[in-house]
């Protein structure tokens, strides 16, 4: 599947535009190296294995780690947002720059629901948090007002308020939420 073939898993009245840029869901370890790589989106699967029943087109971005993204990436992915018919949107992304795309797409006062998400371990290994934050992510699209959102772990976070907790790996609020 690539960037211009977006695939369609089912239709239904509310239809929701995945964007792929990576990140850890999409990687994959090689065993002779013992390095982490990209091949391919796992997206479809994951939906076929969730037995995913709302109607989801995916479209391949990028396949980058969060980490190798630049100002460029994030306008790309703000740009792909814009254009979308959908006003329903969730976006994969590495967990380690997240909030700073959320914060780029913020910031363009989008007026759709976007909702970033990712995994801590890639999908690939088996004990991957991926399909759950995709689901999260997935249902959060249906029942969020337009805004941007980070869904990790059971739990979403709007665009202005949220970080990435280095010490223990998880999402959560900043102390003092800054003004909108």
């Amino acid at each position: 599947m690539d960037s211009q073939t977006p695939k369609v898993s089912t239709s239904s009245e509310i239809h929701i535009r995945l964007l792929i840029t990576g990140g850890t869901f999409d990687k994959e370890y090689n065993e002779l190296t013992g390095q982490l790589f990209f091949r391919d989106t796992h997206v479809q699967d994951m939906l076929d294995l969730g037995r995913c029943r709302v109607g989801v087109t995916v479209e391949k971005l990028m396949m980058r780690d969060s980490l190798e993204m630049t100002q460029e990436h994030r306008s790309e992915i703000r740009e792909a947002c814009r254009r979308s018919r959908e006003s329903r949107i969730v976006i994969t992304h590495g967990t380690d720059t997240m909030e700073q795309t959320a914060r780029c797409l913020g910031e363009a006062n989008l007026d759709k629901t976007i909702i970033l998400t990712g995994a801590m371990v890639p999908y690939k290994f088996g004990s991957s948090d991926g399909l759950f934050n995709l689901g999260a992510a997935i249902a959060l699209a249906q029942a969020l007002p337009p805004d941007i959102y980070v869904a990790m772990n059971g739990r979403f976070f709007i665009w202005s308020n949220v970080t990435k907790d280095r010490q223990t790996g998880e999402f959560k609020e900043l102390a003092r939420a800054p003004d909108r």
